[in-house]
């Protein structure tokens, strides 16, 4: 799935995933500590834990593969 950056639409026409009540809601209703978003549409919201899991894996990758090449004796060669 795509995510639309949805900012730049009206505050009602704006979709939140609510992590206390795991729903969404159409404009932001409740307090932004307990939201994920803004998305262009529902379903995007519905998927707002998914892809907040697939984001946290691929930094998590991201940083093991950084920190490997950063352990002490490991040197790089520039130029």
């Amino acid at each position: 799935m795509s995510y639309k950056d949805a900012s730049h639409l009206p505050p009602e026409q704006q979709f939140w995933y609510n992590t206390y009540t795991r729903t969404v809601e159409q404009g932001a209703q409740s307090d932004y500590r307990q939201l994920i978003g803004p998305y262009a549409s529902r379903e995007e919201a519905q998927h707002a834990l998914e892809r907040a899991a697939q984001r946290n894996e691929e930094w998590e990758d991201s940083n093991a593969r950084w920190a490997a090449g950063h352990q002490p004796g490991h040197h790089h060669r520039h130029g």
